[in-house]
């Protein structure tokens, strides 16, 4: 008779496997592929006007709470900085300088989370000492949040 004891899995354990990547995850890399392939595609000359319609349709078929929020957000950020220039990135509305992205909102519906996100790159000139924030959950848009999220994209955009 052995006394060699069995490992204390549990059972829902053993039933969640970790693949990498969750299905919204991998939904969008799609998306950011697509959005390579489109951008590959498109004229110089109506690149600009293009990516702002494909974020404009992007914002738009968005959750109600969410598009409310994106397009106030995209609203400050054009009026703000109209130097950076809407694009899509991984199926995100994002505001870009030289094609890089600056920043970018996040729909809560994006990836199941209690809040939608205005997030910041490291190419935003954001940088207070040793530690700053790079993201900001958005519930909703008041006139001091509109006016805290002018100033952190004018401080962005350089």
């Amino acid at each position: 008779m052995s006394n060699a004891k069995k490992s204390p899995r549990s059972s829902s354990a053993a039933e969640q496997k970790f693949d990498g990547f969750t299905p919204e995850e991998r939904e969008a890399m799609k998306e950011h592929a697509q959005e390579l392939k489109a951008a590959a595609r498109r004229s110089p000359r109506t690149a600009k006007a293009d990516a702002e319609q494909d974020v404009l349709a992007k914002i738009a078929e968005m959750p109600e709470a969410d598009r409310v929020l994106a397009e106030q957000l995209h609203r400050i950020v054009r009026s703000t900085a109209p130097d950076l220039a809407p694009k899509l990135w991984y199926g995100m509305p994002a505001y870009a300088r030289g094609g890089k992205v600056v920043c970018f909102f996040q729909s809560a519906q994006k990836f199941k989370t209690r809040y939608a996100t205005l997030g910041f790159s490291d190419l935003a000139d954001l940088d207070e000492g040793a530690m700053w924030p790079t993201s900001y959950a958005l519930t909703e848009l008041t006139a001091d949040t509109e006016a805290r999220i002018a100033e952190l994209i004018a401080k962005a955009a350089g």
